[in-house]
């Protein structure tokens, strides 16, 4: 056997899906097993590969073992000569495995082998090639100096950013993502470290391939698709926080002395530092909207106050005399604005100009219904709080509109751009392609198609794929989805690097009914399902169902006096109620089954719909139809009905399981 392909898959079956078919063209002229190791994902996974891919050698782990540790399990029943460790998330090209072969076997001395990476949009990825991570490299890594000169020898050693991308070169670290390693060389410095669960192995393993006499080459005459490259990790705290502490692994195993000492120690400081600046870019990019909307608002309120009091009482000084005006009040209806827009949708991603002005009526129907509440000494003028709440609508728009200018070059923040579609492939897989776009309710202007052959019917065919950067520049195309039946992976990479990120990239694998891409690296990827639109994945009705948790998880504790009497299970009441306010459970949720994967995620839930029948289902398949049509008609006054209905239960701590 020439090459073992080992492959450790982790909750990604679609992409999962698309690798292999890529591995398996890629293995046509070259004498290739593939191992696929599925560490515990708990969707269908397991069973895509062996329904569609039954050649493949596959382990099903029981729990997940971390990627060292399954990928040791891959290298202890592979057979070929070289072994390739493979993310479940790529996309490689059809020579790919015979140049790779070619090239260790031209070099003998080479013991590890990394290839040129690009993202879903196009985007070479830097750690396609990396430097080990020394204190002074990863000094200026953690202070960023490595992102200020990019192509500085001295600054960027991280990422050889210094080194042409274009050309082969030997290196320090290569890329788990895609790594090929003779056999013989994994059998004299070893295995993968399992005391490293996630990031810093590769780096490990690198290490280990150098200081037993070999060297890492990038070899960059071929390009693989790696669509969750580290570009879309790094924005966790999660990412930073695992990543220094498998640096500090390293270092602890590598390193001895005072220089380990001081390297562990700029480490753990460099946790808390990226952490910060981590905590700092993702509210500078989400919650800063929510002060500039604040801030505006409360200065808007200022200067209205003082009009109205001149137009009103002849004496703009009129409300000066109330602090409480400045200090309660104009706070109390901004935060009652901002909250009201926030459960509205108008700082989501997609935001439209009906959620802000629908959330700012909301808020200002709240605050007059508690308005009348307020003691007589907190009641300023209603006409302050019109006049606001028109003020705080523009202003809103405003700050949009100015974001919008800054970031995408327009004022129309909330018209959504238009997408403009091409199809690359064949009439018949066309026609499918643009069959599921329907069946999945994509909102899209679909341009035509493109053909595959040098000669195609322009009847037909908006034009041959020879000239799709002249056709997709012509047509102001942005999104172009290839037919993976029709047109080669080496193509599809061809186009997309040639393209650009300016671009959106999908792929329909062949006899595939999902539609898979990435449209910003610092994105985990994109899928269009042909399966039914979800009401509950709505962002607008996630928040409104978290919110409504804590608002019964309130009433019931108040009204648990009355509740007590009649309830089954009373130290679980009070136990539930716990465990929803710390977002650990909600009230209403799925019925257990193993195909709840397939639905957009929920919590552990204390009652499920089927606690309002009088006969229990007990066919899975049965089971699962009410789970689906839950997520798909999902409405809050749903799960207020299923909680009405089945009251007695809300302390029951597990539900049960109705299979037989």
């Amino acid at each position: 056997m020439k090459l073992s392909v080992i492959i450790v898959s982790y909750k990604v079956p679609y992409f999962l899906e698309q690798t292999l078919l890529s591995v398996q063209k890629a293995a046509e002229h070259i004498e290739t097993e593939v191992i696929v190791v599925d560490n515990n994902s708990k969707d269908n996974s397991v069973d895509m590969v062996r329904e569609k891919f039954s050649w493949v050698k596959l382990i099903a782990n029981t729990d997940n073992t971390g990627f060292a540790t399954a990928n040791n399990q891959g290298i202890e029943i592979a057979k070929g000569a070289y072994i390739l460790f493979l993310n479940p998330d790529t996309v490689v090209r059809e020579d790919t495995f015979e140049q790779i072969i070619h090239f260790m076997e031209q070099h003998p001395k080479v013991g590890g082998l990394g290839v040129k990476m690009i993202d879903g949009t196009g985007i070479f990825l830097p750690e396609s090639k990396r430097g080990f991570p020394s204190p002074e490299v990863a000094f200026y890594k953690t202070f960023g100096l490595s992102k200020l000169f990019p192509k500085s020898k001295r600054f960027n050693r991280y990422h050889l950013g210094y080194l042409d991308k274009n050309k082969n070169h030997e290196v320090d670290v290569l890329s788990g993502a895609f790594m090929l390693i003779p056999r013989k060389v994994l059998d004299e410095i070893g295995y993968w470290d399992e005391a490293f669960f996630m990031y810093g192995e590769d780096i490990d393993l690198s290490y280990r391939i150098i200081k037993g006499g070999y060297k890492n080459y990038y070899y960059a005459d071929t390009t693989i698709i790696h669509y969750k490259g580290e570009s879309t990790k790094k924005g966790s705290l999660n990412y930073v926080k695992t990543f220094y502490e498998a640096m500090i692994i390293f270092t602890q195993k590598h390193f001895q002395g005072s220089k380990a000492g001081l390297f562990v120690l700029m480490l753990q400081f460099a946790i808390y530092f990226r952490a910060f600046l981590t905590l700092l870019s993702n509210f500078i990019k989400r919650g800063s909207l929510f002060v500039l909307d604040g801030l505006v608002a409360y200065g808007g309120l200022i200067v209205i106050k003082d009009i109205w009091a001149h137009i009103r009482f002849q004496d703009a000084s009129y409300y000066d005399s109330n602090p409480t005006l400045m200090y309660f009040n104009f706070p109390f209806y901004i935060l009652m604005w901002i909250g009201a827009i926030y459960l509205r949708g108008g700082y989501d991603r997609h935001a439209r100009a009906t959620h802000i002005l629908t959330g700012v009526l909301l808020g200002t129907v709240c605050i007059t219904s508690i308005y009348a509440l307020f003691p007589q000494e907190l009641r300023s003028s209603r006409m302050l709080i019109l006049l606001g709440t028109l003020w705080t609508i523009i202003g809103a728009y405003f700050n949009r509109s100015l974001v919008s200018l800054l970031q995408h070059n327009t004022i129309f923040w909330s018209t959504s751009q238009q997408r403009n579609v091409v199809i690359v492939g064949d009439e018949q897989e066309s026609k499918r392609v643009l069959n599921l776009l329907y069946q999945a309710h994509v909102d899209f202007n679909f341009i035509g198609n493109v053909g595959t052959s040098e000669a195609v019917n322009l009847d037909e065919f908006l034009g041959g794929i020879n000239n799709l950067d002249t056709l997709a520049h012509f047509y102001k195309v942005n999104e172009l989805i290839f037919c993976g039946k029709n047109i080669s992976f080496e193509q599809i990479i061809h186009w997309m690097t040639h393209l650009g990120p300016g671009m959106n990239y999908k792929i329909v694998p062949q006899n595939s009914t999902y539609i898979i891409g990435s449209n910003s690296k610092n994105s985990a990827g994109d899928l269009y399902a042909v399966d039914i639109n979800f009401n509950i994945a709505n962002s607008i009705q996630q928040r409104n169902k978290q919110l409504l948790d804590v608002v019964y998880s309130l009433l019931l504790l108040i009204l648990s006096p009355l509740f007590l009497l009649f309830m089954k299970n009373k130290s679980g009441f009070f136990k539930n109620i716990a465990l929803v306010l710390a977002r650990k459970k909600t009230w209403v949720g799925y019925v257990p089954n193993v195909k709840n994967s397939d639905l957009p995620k929920l919590l552990n839930a204390v009652l499920t719909p089927i606690d309002t029948l009088k006969i229990k289902p007990t066919k899975e398949q049965t089971l699962h139809r009410i789970n689906l049509f839950y997520a798909k008609d999902y409405t809050s006054s749903a799960d207020f009905s299923i909680m009405i209905q089945a009251w007695r239960d809300l302390g029951r701590q597990e539900v049960p399981i109705y299979l037989r």
